[in-house]
């Protein structure tokens, strides 16, 4: 297991390379959503590791990025989607600089989709292509949202651990996230992840993430976008209707996004269609 420290918080994050006959590939990284961690991304990463050097990581309070004692983080940390844009900076100028290319490949999920189109924006010069997967713009009610923080804040708040040991709640936990039924593992990892997820940064990214401000920032944020991207949408997600997705490309008037909808697929498109997913997205990157 290999972890790095950025900007006070120890990073993990793992390397999925396939043989490269001794020449450098480009790197592509992979982005998790909202409670999750790198590694439902692991079976797309093998599927692209003899093209790609693929990078892993869990963002700071997911996964195994363990968030320290208050004390020793840096008082400029926050939850909005930004900084963690900017922890992806800080940690690929660590893990990237011996490398004769610093730019990069995004293939980002949900909620990490949001920070990748924030990344594209802030440091353009760093990214080659980019796949955003399950993301999209909504229109801000704020009846909807209140309720949506209060359930958000229950939820976050009541997850005993021994849930992961009660038969088939996995699968229960994942009915709302996917049309098709995808390997046990899988799920079971989710819900994992997500009763590890530090208590700050699950409900302090759902604040910031489902807000009036991102509802009214991200549709010029997807209008910002020059770099190739490719947007990904599940035909049958109910977190983030393929009509968002939609949405979302026709912001921008420069033609840099490309709308790719996978037919009975919801939230996990690359996990319950990995084929048609890996057809789609290696059309895009032209390999």
């Amino acid at each position: 297991m290999a972890y790095l420290e950025v900007r006070g918080v120890d990073h993990y994050y793992e390397w999925i390379a396939g043989e490269s006959g001794g020449d450098e590939k480009p790197v592509m990284v992979f982005l998790h959503g909202w409670g999750g961690s790198g590694r439902y991304w692991r079976s797309t990463a093998r599927a692209l590791s003899d093209r790609f050097d693929c990078l892993l990581y869990d963002m700071r309070g997911f996964g195994r990025s363990r968030l320290p004692d208050k004390r020793q983080l840096e008082a400029a940390l926050d939850y909005e989607l930004e900084t963690y844009a900017d922890d992806l900076a800080a940690l690929l100028d660590a893990l990237l600089g011996d490398r004769q290319s610093s730019q990069v490949y995004l293939n980002a999920h949900s909620m990490g989709a949001s920070i990748a189109t924030l990344f594209i924006n802030r440091y353009p010069e760093r990214v080659t292509r980019a796949i955003l997967t399950c993301s999209g713009i909504f229109d801000y009610d704020e009846r909807s949202f209140t309720t949506f923080h209060k359930i958000s804040r229950w939820v976050v708040q009541f997850r005993p651990q021994w849930l992961a040991s009660v038969p088939w709640v996995d699968r229960l936990f994942m009915a709302r996230f996917l049309n098709r039924a995808i390997p046990s593992e899988e799920s079971q990892a989710f819900l994992a992840d997500f009763l590890m997820a530090d208590f700050e940064a699950a409900l302090g990214t759902v604040l910031t993430s489902v807000s009036k401000q991102a509802a009214e920032t991200m549709p010029s944020e997807f209008a910002q976008i020059k770099v190739p991207t490719l947007l990904v949408a599940g035909e049958r997600d109910i977190i983030i209707p393929a009509a968002m997705g939609r949405k979302a490309v026709e912001q921008n008037q420069k033609g840099m996004v490309q709308y790719l909808e996978i037919p009975e697929t919801a939230h996990f498109p690359m996990l319950e269609d990995a084929p048609t997913y890996l057809q789609g997205i290696n059309s895009f990157l032209g390999v």
